[in-house]
């Protein structure tokens, strides 16, 4: 009997073992699920836009698109979530083209019809820099507001900590990925993971006002990450609980809208 338990054992190491190793090197696929779209897609939306490419410093070409409106207040660099592409994200934009933003939405690598893949931290990271220089070129930084949402808000509180932007939001943010990890799935090493997309030690570094918006429902980036984070920002910084709101569908939520042209005017 002794053997029998032992040999069970030993089977149930390998297996989490295995379990581990193979989610290390799964572990894009399990964070970031893109839509690809064809290099000669034509997006169709309301109000003008541009599409713009930009290359990144491994010369790798992202697509981004630049939502204009008449005498914009500013812009707003728009992080989007984990899925889809900008061919859906886009939609987002009239939200803030309506207060008088421009907006600028970039599909990450292997988004869209944006080249190449993810495949390290430092790396979209980088890609998120220069993103933001090239808008830096078109805007006066103080008029550039980061908005981040979902798997969006840790980089864009990372762009935000290294730069002066006017403002920074962040949508459903995490207090970190491993943190989440470790909610969700307790029994998993947040070793494991090669983006830490740590939150929490980014919103200390920013100077400019921060406002996070969290709905007291989500079922996917728990509610708890936006109250941990709130300890970890400035006494002037805001933490917006939207009662009722789930993960998705916060952009056309009446007090996120509410609040957003208060915090835009």
């Amino acid at each position: 009997m002794k053997e029998i338990i032992l040999g069970v054992i030993k089977l149930a190491v390998l297996l989490y073992v295995a379990v581990c190793v193979l989610l290390y090197f799964l572990q894009e696929k399990l964070i970031f699920f893109p839509e690809k779209l064809s290099p000669d897609f034509r997006f169709r939306f309301q109000g003008p836009f541009q599409e713009i490419s930009l290359k990144m410093p491994d010369r790798v070409q992202l697509n981004a698109l630049l939502f204009t409106t008449d005498r914009p207040k500013g812009v707003i660099f728009y992080l989007h979530g984990n899925a889809g592409s900008l061919a859906s994200w886009g939609e987002v934009a009239q939200v803030y083209t309506a207060l008088h933003y421009d907006v600028f939405m970039l599909d990450y690598r292997g988004y869209g019809k944006s080249e190449g893949k993810i495949s390290g931290q430092r790396q979209f990271y980088q890609d998120m820099q220069t993103a933001y220089d090239h808008l830096k070129t078109r805007y006066a930084e103080e008029d550039i507001v980061v908005l981040g949402y979902s798997i969006g808000t840790g980089p864009a509180a990372h762009v935000a900590s290294v730069n002066k932007p006017g403002l920074l939001i962040l949508q459903a943010p995490y207090y970190s990925l491993p943190d989440l990890m470790r909610h969700y799935f307790p029994f998993v090493p947040s070793v494991l993971l090669k983006y830490k997309f740590q939150t929490f030690q980014y919103l200390p570094q920013c100077a400019m006002p921060v406002v996070l918006f969290h709905g007291e429902q989500d079922e996917i980036i728990y509610y708890g990450s936006s109250l941990k984070l709130r300890e970890r920002m400035k006494p002037s910084d805001t933490l917006i609980t939207l009662a009722g709101q789930g993960h998705n569908g916060m952009s056309s939520n009446p007090a996120y809208l509410a609040a957003l042209q208060q915090i835009l005017q």
